[in-house]
């Protein structure tokens, strides 16, 4: 009994005792910067945004602070403007992509480099695409746009540079992105001649996008409810922001007017090319008219050259090679939205049209299923029917011609034996994605972005890997054939 009654007091003594307190640890820079998640030792760069208690918006730029540390330590601060970017991934993906410019304390834009990158003052932050709504991801590697901006990059053709990092925004962590350029003039992106409303010279240097419209100016300011239901925005074309082809998909000369309803009946067989630069606000009357005018040029002579004998008119008009990277990369990396959207082309003064850069390759690889393993990408219209977006009809003709193929099978043939070699584009992959697993930033990415979904990041790893050795493979068979 007196054991029992000893044991109890001592319960009791030990019950009444003040807890002991474990210190929180809160994740911090050397600055004092507190950190949404620990990042260890990562070598990955980690980016803090704050927007001085504004929400970031759609429709128009709020200004924040920018800060980049690499394993903890400052490496960099900036004052900034950012917004949310993107149509389709805007309204459907829950992690949101960004546009942000670089400014100086009173509001005017600045050049500034970054992570090795050349200065300048405009700049993306693109994530994967999350919809939790109906349970799908596009591009679990992480790692599309960096692996095929890298892949243009060994052949020599300029594509957006970019680091993977991490970043938070507002106190919220938002997981792993690709921190890259966007393309633009400039002598160290697309560098072609600059183009204004005084140069006598209306040969460029242009660059022209076929894409979805863009919302112009009438829309700066609504608010993002908006923004995520203007559908019709995206096909709503104008003498402001475009021109179009003057003939369709299928090389018919177009009957009907330019400009009508977004989605009407006819739509899928237009081709729209939108001004990126000059912008649509900045192009004068007699650059339109020009660069119009050059395209149907190009088209017409495409149309009428005899294929089947040696002399070509429509390569005055192009810069061919061009094609062919364009061409190569695309179908490498299976980019659904090749040749109809997100799809820039430049013409500098005095020189000829040329494809590129590529851009917006997230629904590709692995994830650009729209197309079969053993199908061209070219050949969307024959695979998709009825889209808003259809692919122009150069391709076809293109692709008909025997000195084009040629030429794509004498560069498909160099490239597979050094740059495109299996090897080296598995080497690329697998750097991005050793970064991403042994700095953690894979995994505290999923810890939010996963929900349910079970994703391995290694397996998307090897998935990529084995599309990009099928593909080849493929193309091998195919371009060798020629």
């Amino acid at each position: 009994m007196l054991k029992r009654l000893l044991f109890l007091s001592l319960v009791i003594f030990i019950s009444c005792e003040k807890p002991t307190e474990i210190p929180v640890v809160v994740p911090k820079g050397d600055d004092g910067q507190q950190f949404a998640v620990e990042v260890g030792e990562s070598e990955v760069p980690y980016l803090v945004i704050t927007t001085e208690g504004k929400e970031v918006k759609y429709g128009s730029d709020v200004v924040g602070q920018l800060k980049i540390y690499k394993q903890k330590k400052l490496a960099q601060e900036q004052r900034i403007s950012i917004s949310y970017r993107g149509k389709t991934s805007f309204r459907l993906s829950d992690k949101k992509a960004y546009n942000f410019e670089t400014i100086t304390p009173t509001g005017d834009g600045v050049d500034v480099a970054f992570l090795g990158m050349p200065a300048e003052e405009d700049w993306r932050l693109i994530g994967h695409i999350v919809n939790f709504k109906d349970k799908y991801q596009i591009d679990k590697s992480l790692i599309h746009n960096y692996v095929g901006y890298e892949f243009s990059r060994k052949i020599g053709k300029y594509a957006s540079r970019g680091q993977l990092v991490e970043i938070e925004v507002n106190g919220v962590y938002q997981g792993v992105y690709y921190f890259c350029e966007k393309v633009k003039r400039d002598n160290n992106r697309v560098n072609i001649k600059s183009l204004n409303a005084t140069s006598t010279n209306l040969s460029g240097g242009y660059i022209l996008k076929i894409d979805k419209a863009d919302a112009g100016p009438e829309h700066d300011g609504k608010p993002d409810s908006y923004f995520m239901n203007n559908w019709n925005d995206d096909a709503t074309y104008n003498e402001f922001n475009s021109f179009r082809s003057k003939f369709d998909i299928f090389a018919k000369e177009i009957s009907f007017p330019p400009f009508l309803a977004p989605y009407h009946p006819q739509k899928y067989v237009e081709t729209y090319f939108t001004y990126d630069y000059p912008k649509a606000e900045e192009i004068t009357k007699a650059q339109k008219e020009y660069i119009a005018k050059y395209i149907d040029q190009f088209e017409r002579a495409l149309l009428a050259d005899d294929l089947s004998g040696n002399t070509r008119t429509y390569t005055n008009f192009i810069a061919l090679p061009s094609f062919v990277d364009y061409f190569i990369i695309s179908e490498l990396c299976r980019n659904v939205d090749a040749y109809r959207i997100s799809t820039f082309l430049e013409k500098d003064r005095d020189g000829r049209l040329a494809m590129g850069p590529v851009w917006d390759l997230n629904q590709g690889f692995e994830d650009g299923g729209r197309i079969p393993m053993n199908d061209w990408v070219a050949n969307y219209n024959r695979i998709v029917t009825n889209d808003a977006w259809m692919v122009p009809f150069w391709w076809d003709r293109l692709l008909a011609d025997p000195l084009f193929r040629n030429a794509v099978k004498v560069r498909w043939q160099s490239l597979r034996k050094s740059e495109l070699a299996t090897a080296s584009m598995h080497a690329i992959i697998d750097e991005a994605g050793q970064t991403l697993k042994k700095s953690g930033a894979a995994t505290r990415n999923y810890a939010i972005w996963d929900k349910g979904i079970l994703i391995n990041h290694d397996v998307s790893i090897q998935k990529l890997k084995q599309f990009v050795t099928d593909r080849s493979a493929w193309m091998d068979g195919k371009i060798n054939a020629w």
